[in-house]
């Protein structure tokens, strides 16, 4: 239970941090295309506060995969809709991709310096790092799946505009159906897992 609850601890920087900077990208990347509505909102921020969603963030804490809170956007101030909406999707999925390297990084740092010292101080250390890590490629992989209401779907979607169909808007109505069903069948596992080894070992074998 003790060795539980320290993970779960050790956890917490790296959930905080992964869900923060994913929703903040999209405020920030929507507001720079022109759209005001994310500092309307008071999304146009690094306080997790304005960007966490609790039942998410219990479900990144728990169950390894989770979500933020949303940020709304209006496309109908962008100058090029398909272009823009498809930057705003990818920012946040791009912002959790670049810091699981820099936390990659630190942590082969955080690595060498606990083989010197032995430090239980670096040990906790190397973990923070270390989850750091695999959570905001977590957030990464998972939003990238091609499904609403994900950014996957969304960079999809901008990519092969598929607005213009008619199916569109009941594929995205009946989107977060799919997901739920994914998620209660450890469909999103069967996908995450291997993605997820692949690009833990790319960055540790190139950092520790």
């Amino acid at each position: 239970m003790g060795d539980m609850f320290l993970t779960k601890l050790l956890m917490l920087p790296g959930i905080i941090i992964g869900l923060t900077f994913h929703e903040a990208a999209h405020a920030f990347a929507s507001y720079k295309l022109g759209d005001p509505t994310p500092k309307q909102q008071g999304r146009l921020s690094i306080n997790p506060i304005a960007h966490i969603d609790v039942i998410g963030f219990i479900c990144l804490l728990v169950c390894g995969f989770g979500w933020g809170k949303p940020v709304q956007i209006n496309p109908y101030y962008y100058k090029h809709r398909r272009r823009d909406e498809f930057i705003v999707a990818i920012a946040g999925v791009t912002l959790n991709f670049i810091i699981a390297i820099i936390a990659g990084f630190v942590t082969g740092l955080v690595y060498r310096s606990y083989y010197l010292t032995g430090s239980g101080l670096m040990e906790n250390l190397f973990y923070i790092f270390y989850y750091t890590v695999s959570i905001n490629l977590v957030l990464m992989v998972f939003n990238l799946l091609p499904c609403p209401p994900l950014d996957g779907w969304g960079i999809l979607s901008q990519i092969f505009n598929l607005e213009k169909y008619s199916w569109y808007p009941n594929a995205y109505k009946y989107g977060s159906i799919v997901l739920l069903i994914l998620v209660v069948t450890n469909g999103t596992s069967l996908i995450l897992t291997p993605v997820l080894n692949v690009l833990m070992n790319f960055i540790f074998g190139i950092f520790i």
